[in-house]
């Protein structure tokens, strides 16, 4: 979980080089380089949260 967390971590970031064409923020065209996707960093931080979650149960702390 640890190597999947960090995998997670590492796309949401990358997609502050790409251009949005979807949802609402499509309508930014350009202006939407720069930013993370919302949802992007959303699914990082549950993955993350997933694997310290597995992490305190295994008493691996």
């Amino acid at each position: 979980m640890a190597a999947a967390s960090k995998a997670a971590e590492e796309g949401s970031d990358s997609t502050a080089e790409m251009k949005s064409q979807m949802g609402r923020s499509k309508k930014l065209g350009d202006r939407s380089i720069g930013h993370i996707d919302p949802g992007a960093a959303s699914a990082a931080f549950l993955i993350a949260a997933m694997a310290d979650a597995l992490r305190n149960d295994n008493g691996l702390d």
